[in-house]
């Protein structure tokens, strides 16, 4: 009888479906290296710093990326920043989501938006890349457009020929000022992902 109960419960148990499902990657876009630290295109960098500090956070870093994790009510968040340049996000992505375990529903990406106003924001559960390359590339290689996304409008005060120079140029004195405001809602926007779900977190702060 103990050498049958011994083989029952040494025999190799299904996988855990629920495995991962209080896990969330939160990944903020941008570019690695001081001349970056302050411009447009990182605000998905900014939004994970300015989080990682107020909760005392600080990040390692790994593999493809800078990692912080925040653990709030049962739940636990991984900060990422990845270190690959905007262009191929998607590897870091793909790596954090594997190694662990985290399913494509708790993964939500942050980035600049030149199509809504300065501070706007707009969360959705799926949606084209908008010209944007970080989630160009996050597209191809997840090989699916149906993961969250939260846009950070950075509005489109640039002349023509001179887009490049604006997402990557630095905000200006009146930004800077209303920043801070507007990245203490992208924390709440950030927790409120994980501990109230998607469709809550875009009825309470879409638009706002």
């Amino acid at each position: 009888m103990i050498k049958w109960l011994f083989a029952l419960f040494s025999e190799s148990k299904p996988a855990d479906k629920t495995e991962g499902m209080n896990k969330f990657l939160i990944v903020g876009l941008g570019n690695i290296g001081a001349e970056y630290v302050n411009t447009r295109h990182n605000i998905g960098f900014k939004a994970l710093d300015f989080l990682a500090k107020k909760e005392g956070l600080s990040f390692d870093n790994l593999k493809f990326g800078a990692l912080a994790e925040l653990k709030l009510k049962g739940k636990t968040f991984f900060l990422l920043k990845p270190n690959t340049y905007m262009n191929l996000s998607g590897k870091a992505v793909k790596f954090w989501m594997e190694k662990e375990n985290i399913p494509l529903q708790n993964v939500l990406i942050i980035a600049d938006d030149l199509n809504l106003s300065f501070g706007t924001i707009r969360i959705r559960s799926k949606g084209s890349d908008g010209g944007h390359n970080g989630l160009k590339n996050i597209t191809l290689i997840l090989n699916t457009q149906e993961y969250a996304r939260f846009r950070f409008g950075i509005s489109d005060e640039f002349k023509k020929g001179k887009q490049i120079d604006y997402v990557l140029g630095e905000w200006n004195e009146e930004e800077k000022a209303k920043l801070p405001e507007r990245l203490e809602v992208a924390s709440e926007i950030i927790k409120s992902f994980g501990l109230a779900g998607l469709e809550n977190t875009m009825t309470a702060f879409n638009g706002k």
